[in-house]
């Protein structure tokens, strides 16, 4: 019960310590609310209404959670938070209260609300008082005024449990919300059953109190002598009026609940869209028999509960098909990346449907290369969740077949736009070349990585982007600016969605942060550092998911590259190929190739006159040393075209057509790798280790 009309209040100057003699005189106690720190100082009179002793009220609001019910906390928060908003002077409720000795009485409040100048509420001072003897039953009354007292009672508990029950979203909350609302009890059951219906038999999903669990009941049939499943059976509600007739009706139930002194019991079907889907018992001990009225009122209660079992199990279904179809899009697992450790991590805050568009994908590329992929679509729901799973595949498609990392993007955001939907996507792309440390990143709306370094401080990287993938399709800006870092060994590239730092109250600067600031003082270890990072996020809740990844570049020891030099050559250029020809006769001799020095110079300048000669554009030459179970050194020519090459033959007289026999046969493997718009042809030599 909420009113509005309070009268204005004002306390003495040496309150608490002695309090209004009128108020004290009436047994009633006053507080005094401060909105900007959030306390609220309550005298001794204050502290006997809500039966809390010296020491254990610390001032803060949430401890007298202990005495206030959650559902009757929901309702006065919500009354007092609506009379701060609407510019009210005052409210007043009644509400209950549980005793340390577990029984519930009846409290009345009314709270004077004072604002400022500018009309913001800075103080609430009000009273609290036992209001019991007010509101309950008195001998004193007439029948009639008693019986209708009992039945606005009985009808309050049924808007107080259906109110509670309109915030449940799973069946454990409806549980909890007839378990702990103690709305059951002040209609004076004894004992709580109910069970739910599945595969032609009833499950027992709650019983109460402990000790009241009947052996053999946990799974019964719906063909069995028993209350609930005879209402299940006939979808009607059975009343049993009297002991005597619990035991002639259900003599297989009847001896194991004798301890429980029941003296009567409402069994209710609980029936959603024409069909039962659950059973709900109440046992009384100190009731003979039902009124028209009380069977009225169980019956609107076991509809009330019906309707949001349903509900509950839509929810639980909805959330289960939305986390299988999100967990289905995103990578089932992680490839090993030689020269990386790598960690990723996702957290999911859906309730229901509501699912996040969140991904995140690692591309094991050609050359010792690898594509980090972090991305984020417009809304929280199925859609989303769909369209980020054809973003990613289509992401990881353009990545790998060679193009760049703008084109990359750029790609992607036409795909989007031409997707014919109505959603765009943030996303942040790093290509990482783990032998040079030499990382590429291209931004589209998303928020900056971060870079973590040995000595554990860490950096925000500051990246030129572009408009979120379909948007800058549709305004046709699909050029996407490119940002080359070096990743040292034992730096890690920290790459989120904005779940992960933005919170209530904060703008993203702040919340970068508190990012750095956890990074830097968390484990060197990615794992851990990855686990750390997604407990924060967890404890600290929100309604948007996370995801994550880190790639720590593994120490100079355990790299697979020994060593990497790389020469562009312009068509027409004698000069860059003359350069390029003695870059790779010194690289060779340098890194102890051996006998195999003139084979890997002969066949590096064929794979080089060949790009020149029937491509138009310059070919950039790279060589590397890889180390493993054998060590090899391995020649790059890219160029632009997309054509293939292919073997000749030269005939007796012919001075060409030699160049890939000469290759296939000198070589231990070779191959072409597709690159965007042109190809890459590669080979490599296994040569000596070297001490």
């Amino acid at each position: 019960m909420v009113h509005r009309g309070a009268s204005a209040l004002s306390l003495p100057d040496d309150w608490p310590a002695h309090p209004d003699p009128i108020l004290a005189l009436n047994r009633m106690g006053s507080f005094d609310w401060d909105l900007d720190t959030g306390l609220m100082h309550m005298d001794a009179q204050a502290h006997a209404v809500f039966d809390m002793r010296p020491g254990e009220y610390d001032g803060n609001p949430a401890t007298l959670s202990v005495r206030v019910p959650a559902t009757e906390s929901y309702r006065l928060d919500t009354m007092v938070s609506q009379a701060l908003k609407d510019g009210s002077e005052n409210y007043g409720a009644y509400f209950r209260i549980r005793c340390r000795d577990g029984s519930l009485r009846w409290t009345h409040t009314q709270g004077y609300i004072r604002r400022d100048e500018t009309g913001r509420p800075r103080r609430i001072i009000g009273i609290v008082r036992d209001a019991t003897e007010e509101l309950s039953e008195s001998a004193a009354r007439r029948e009639q005024a008693a019986e209708d007292e009992a039945r606005r009672q009985q009808t309050n508990v049924v808007q107080i449990t259906t109110a509670a029950l309109a915030h449940a979203r799973t069946v454990q909350d409806v549980i909890d919300v007839l378990k702990d609302s103690h709305g059951l009890t002040h209609l004076g059951a004894t004992s709580l059953v109910m069970g739910l219906v599945e595969a032609g038999r009833i499950r027992l999903v709650a019983e109460g109190p402990a000790g009241s669990f009947v052996p053999g009941t946990l799974v019964t049939r719906i063909d069995e002598q028993y209350p609930m499943s005879e209402v299940v059976r006939t979808l009607a509600p059975r009343f049993i009026e009297s002991p005597e007739d619990f035991a002639e009706s259900y003599p297989l139930l009847w001896p194991h609940i004798t301890d429980l002194k029941i003296t009567s019991a409402a069994y209710l079907p609980l029936i959603a869209q024409a069909r039962p889907i659950g059973a709900m018992g109440l046992l009384y001990n100190d009731r003979h028999g039902f009124s028209a009225e009380d069977r009225n009122v169980l019956v609107a209660l076991g509809s009330s509960i019906a309707q949001s079992l349903q509900r509950a199990m839509f929810y639980e279904q909805e959330k289960d098909l939305a986390q299988g179809l999100q967990q289905a899009m995103l990578p089932r697992s992680i490839p090993s990346v030689p020269g990386a450790d790598v960690a990723v991590r996702y957290r999911s805050a859906s309730l229901g449907r509501d699912i996040g568009g969140d991904w995140y994908d690692l591309i094991p590329l050609p050359g010792g290369r690898v594509g980090a992929v972090i991305g984020d679509v417009q809304g929280h729901d199925t859609h989303a969740a769909a369209v980020m799973g054809q973003l990613r595949i289509v992401l990881r498609a353009y990545a790998a077949e060679g193009h760049t990392p703008a084109t990359v993007m750029a790609r992607a955001s036409v795909f989007l736009h031409e997707l014919d939907t109505d959603r765009f996507a943030t996303c942040l792309y790093a290509e990482a070349d783990l032998s040079t440390g030499v990382v590429q990143l291209v931004r589209a709306g998303h928020i900056d990585p971060l870079v973590r370094h040995t000595d554990g401080t860490c950096r925000r990287v500051s990246v030129e982007g572009g408009l979120p993938l379909g948007l800058s399709a549709e305004f046709g800006r699909l050029e996407y600016p490119v940002t080359s870092i070096e990743l040292d060994p034992g730096h890690t590239l920290l790459l989120c969605t904005d779940g992960l730092v933005e919170q209530p109250g904060t703008d993203l600067d702040d919340g970068m942060h508190a990012l750095r600031e956890l990074i830097c003082s968390g484990p060197d270890d990615v794992r851990e550092l990855a686990d750390r990072l997604i407990d924060v996020a967890e404890d600290r809740g929100g309604d948007d998911d996370v995801a994550l990844l880190l790639l720590r570049r593994r120490g100079l020891t355990d790299q697979r590259s020994g060593g990497r030099l790389q020469q562009h050559v312009a068509p027409g250029d004698p000069e860059a190929l003359s350069d390029a020809r003695h870059m790779i006769r010194a690289a060779v001799r340098a890194w102890g190739a051996g006998e195999r020095a003139d084979e890997i110079e002969l066949v590096a300048d064929e794979l080089i006159t060949n790009s020149l000669m029937h491509t138009e554009g310059p070919a950039i030459v790279t060589l590397r040393v890889l180390t493993g179970s054998d060590r090899r050194l391995r020649a790059e020519v890219e160029d632009a075209s997309s054509a293939l090459p292919r073997r000749r033959e030269a005939g007796e007289s012919g001075v060409s057509g030699r160049g890939l026999l000469l290759v296939d046969r000198l070589t231990d493997v070779w191959g072409v790798e597709a690159r965007g718009g042109g190809k890459c042809v590669w080979c490599e030599f296994v040569v000596p280790d070297r001490d």
